[in-house]
């Protein structure tokens, strides 16, 4: 089976999985929208597909990794719910549609964002019970919560907004970055380790995932300064806007370009010893050559 057959056939996997996931009887009607117009609006799922694609290479289950890397995606997608809002980045399109408070209002916007960043813990710790505590399934869910707090995600952010209008090291974007992109990335690898019981892997799997997650921040911040709204499905010329700082803007276009190169080989070198079947390699090439 060719890469991009195997891709959408992952992808599907873990649509249909949010889909379940987005089944709630008990919610008002409106927030459940909100949430699911987000959550559902497609993209490429590379947090989750990730996960799972890891935990299937190293003989883990799909059944068990798929509550956490769903999850995964379900943070994921709080985070560009706030992250668009106008007191953020202010952005009117994401995946193609219009942004969230842009059809719900900036309440209802926050409120959908924090629903699924609880949906995504109501799921872990479900699935956490239903395996009756085993300590790999907390370990995921530990790896997934450090990874969206303050220590990762969320502290990222704070470094990005703090750093708008300011002109920063090279140091400084590369840790802002590590936080607000890679965090999440690096769990949802890590948890698919994890929860395949392949302990031994856990240091290849992780500089796997921090190398990537820098080759996918990088490939980013190329896109919104070469990219269209018609390919991206989001505005372009953000970063520039709001005043911040990017590596295209700190080291120019063709040494950002080459560093996504250095830094997609350096994860390639590891996915060898990951996965045997080629996927993990043609989806961290896929990355870096994607135009959206």
């Amino acid at each position: 089976m060719d890469f991009q057959n195997q891709l959408r056939i992952e992808q599907k996997i873990v649509n249909d999985y949010l889909n379940r996931m987005m089944d709630i009887k008990e919610a008002p009607k409106s927030i459940v929208d909100g949430m699911s117009y987000s959550l559902l609006a497609g993209g490429k799922r590379i947090r989750p597909v990730l996960a799972n694609a890891i935990c299937k290479a190293l003989g883990g289950d799909s059944e068990e990794i798929l509550p956490f890397a769903c999850s995964i995606e379900c943070i994921h997608t709080y985070s560009l719910i706030h992250d668009d809002l106008p007191s953020m980045d202010n952005d009117d399109y994401r995946r193609g549609k219009l942004t969230n408070h842009r059809v719900f209002g900036e309440a209802h916007a926050i409120l959908a964002g924090d629903g699924l960043l609880n949906l995504a813990f109501e799921t872990m710790i479900e699935t956490v019970k239903k395996y009756n505590y085993k300590p790999k399934f907390i370990m995921a869910m530990e790896e997934i919560c450090r990874a969206s707090g303050v220590r990762g995600m969320i502290g990222g952010q704070i470094i990005d907004i703090e750093s708008e209008g300011k002109k920063i090291e090279i140091e400084t974007l590369y840790k802002m970055h590590e936080k607000k992109t890679g965090a999440l990335i690096e769990a949802s690898c890590i948890a698919g380790c994890v929860i395949s019981e392949r302990f031994e892997m856990i240091d290849i799997v992780k500089d796997y995932s921090k190398n990537l997650g820098i080759a996918f921040q990088i490939v980013d911040d190329i896109l919104d300064y070469t990219g269209t709204l018609e390919k991206l499905g989001k505005n372009v010329g953000v970063d520039a806007a709001n005043k911040k700082s990017t590596f295209v803007s700190l080291l120019g276009l063709e040494e950002s370009q080459k560093l996504a190169e250095q830094y997609t080989e350096n994860a390639l070198k590891r996915a060898e010893y990951i996965d045997k079947s080629g996927f993990i390699t043609s989806l961290t090439q896929y990355l870096l050559n994607r135009e959206s």
